[in-house]
């Protein structure tokens, strides 16, 4: 619906009385009901008494307040959601967490690339008595 059109009343003011009543009723016609109003938030959606909606919205505020001074009270410290591994025990900035996260990622395969390539042979490990020739991993057992 065009508002802006018709919301302004172009009925001159040396109108009839008839022409200015005609021009009301036919605004009157077109205006928005209610729950048009509710949802564009011109109207409060409550059932308490217009003299006394300030006081209850006050008292809304300052209850959601009051809900999120004790949530905020009780939230756990930084050291706790680092121990349950919900924050990073990083202390890099967050716009550099991602790398430091992928460099620590690298740098521990690397490190394991490192171990399985000093691991001695498995005939080394049959000749010191800790593999048998049942277990050697080059000729897998049926």
């Amino acid at each position: 619906m065009d508002t802006s059109a018709s919301a302004i009343d172009q009925t001159p003011l040396s109108a009839s009385p008839t022409e200015r009543r005609d021009s009301l009723e036919k605004h009157l016609q077109h205006r928005p009901d209610v729950q048009d109003l509710k949802e564009r938030h011109i109207l409060l959606d409550t059932n308490v008494a217009p003299s006394l909606q300030a006081a209850h919205q006050d008292l809304a505020r300052h209850r959601m307040a009051d809900d999120l001074k004790k949530h905020l009270e009780h939230r756990p410290d930084r050291e706790e959601l680092v121990e349950r591994n919900i924050l990073p025990s990083s202390t890099a900035a967050p716009a550099l967490q991602a790398n430091a996260r992928e460099l620590e990622k690298h740098m521990l395969a690397d490190h394991l690339d490192q171990k399985i390539g000093a691991r001695p042979a498995p005939d080394e490990l049959i000749s010191q008595g800790i593999l048998t020739e049942e277990e050697d991993p080059r000729f897998p057992t049926v």
